[in-house]
């Protein structure tokens, strides 16, 4: 084992979660302080959609929840064309990584250029299973990143840094000590938490209803 894949194993290792399953979770819905939820926390923001939009959606995954690529893969186009391009629903998306390997591909998103952030996560969740779920997932991890512009020494320098690894744990700790976030993907429409991921009809409910 190279000295590099040792370091991120260690590395990695502290991200590692003590939540529940990732998936839906039927519950009558709870509201947190809005303000507080929209304001920045230890890593900039990761937003879609105008600034004054009515309904404000912020959603908390994990890259290796199955269930919040689904939701990308299903819901997340209809949502972006029908409410996030037309200026109905403002979109932010934060990091809450449920095991070291979705800790290190929230890394490489962000390690990528700025402006490609939302296009490395659409398709490490849409390849999820070729990167996120094999025997070898450093192995896996650096071939896939290959395919999206990494080389192998901006591969390795991305996911041993410790400073970067804190702060995407910290989003994760402030969604779950402040906003009761245990599971993935969580929303908050307007402040009001949903748990699961939600069809674009059970989403465009809640929306049109805020609108």
């Amino acid at each position: 084992m190279t000295q590099t894949r040792r370091q991120f194993l260690k590395t990695t290792a502290l991200a590692t979660a003590a939540f529940g399953f990732s998936g839906a979770v039927p519950a009558f819905a709870q509201s947190v302080d809005a303000d507080e939820l929209l304001k920045a926390g230890p890593l900039d923001e990761k937003v879609l959609g105008e600034e004054d939009a009515p309904v404000t959606i912020v959603e908390y995954a994990s890259m290796t929840c199955s269930h919040c690529a689904n939701f990308h893969k299903r819901t997340y186009p209809e949502l972006k064309k029908n409410y996030i391009d037309t200026g109905k629903v403002r979109f932010i998306f934060r990091e809450f990584p449920l095991d070291p390997v979705a800790a290190g591909g929230f890394m490489l998103a962000r390690c990528a250029p700025q402006d490609k952030y939302f296009e490395v996560v659409d398709t490490m969740f849409e390849n999820q299973r070729a990167w996120a779920f094999t025997d070898n997932p450093y192995q896996s991890m650096l071939d896939f990143s290959k395919q999206i512009g990494f080389t192998q020494e901006s591969f390795e320098q991305c996911l041993t840094n410790q400073e970067l690894l804190d702060a995407v744990n910290a989003v994760k700790d402030r969604g779950a000590n402040e906003f009761g976030v245990t599971s993935t993907p969580t929303f908050f429409i307007n402040g009001e938490k949903h748990s699961g991921a939600l069809s674009i009809e059970e989403m465009g409910k809640i929306i049109e209803e805020k609108l």
